[in-house]
């Protein structure tokens, strides 16, 4: 077992990106939505866990993510 990195959105399904709502060096607060990933023909809903900034956003719309990719790093406030 590895200790995940906090600061750091991971993708909880594989999935496919449909879209990504915020932009790096924005402040996000908790419980806001990141991006929306579909995964098994639903739509979810990726939130922000803290308040804080989008540091790097490591995917785009269309992309398709493995479980437990690195989609974005964050920064708490």
């Amino acid at each position: 077992w590895k200790m995940p990195n906090l600061n750091l959105i991971y993708s909880f399904i594989p999935g496919t990106v449909i879209d990504v709502l915020v932009k790096q060096g924005q402040k996000v607060k908790q419980g806001e939505t990141l991006m929306i990933l579909d995964a098994m023909k639903m739509h979810n809903n990726v939130l922000m866990p803290f308040d804080g900034e989008v540091v790097k956003i490591n995917v785009e719309a269309k992309d398709k993510v493995a479980k437990n990719h690195p989609m974005m790093e964050i920064r708490p406030r």
